[in-house]
């Protein structure tokens, strides 16, 4: 299996890179990002682990991170996640015993079409 930045088109070149920038940034398929068949809240979730997985196979941040990365509580979180494995944008992996979960970005064609 390829890893995310892997699949991602490499056609942006930063020059003069300051401290903010050098840190990285994270794509989004366009499709994600304009789909109104999605929440703002859940594009951003959806962002954020694109962010944590990159140059990963899986990611696995919890969801107190998550809120803490969003500014928002645990409960929205929860929901905005929630929102994404039903309509099939991510899958989960439950570890138990009070480990985060692990978090399966789906970036295929079929998925992301139906975004749309």
């Amino acid at each position: 299996m390829k890893r995310v930045d892997e699949m991602l088109d490499r056609n942006i070149k930063i020059i003069g890179a300051d401290p903010l920038t050098q840190r990285g940034f994270t794509q989004i398929p366009n499709v994600i990002l304009k789909s109104s068949k999605i929440s703002g809240g859940a594009k951003l979730v959806y962002t954020l682990l694109l962010a944590y997985g990159q140059g990963k196979d899986e990611c696995f941040p919890g969801q107190e991170r998550l809120s803490e990365d969003m500014g928002i509580s645990r409960q929205s979180t929860n929901k905005y996640v929630k929102e994404l494995q039903t309509k099939g944008f991510i899958n989960i992996k439950r570890r138990g015993q009070g480990r985060s979960n692990i978090y399966e970005i789906n970036l295929r064609a079929k998925v992301l079409k139906a975004a749309r």
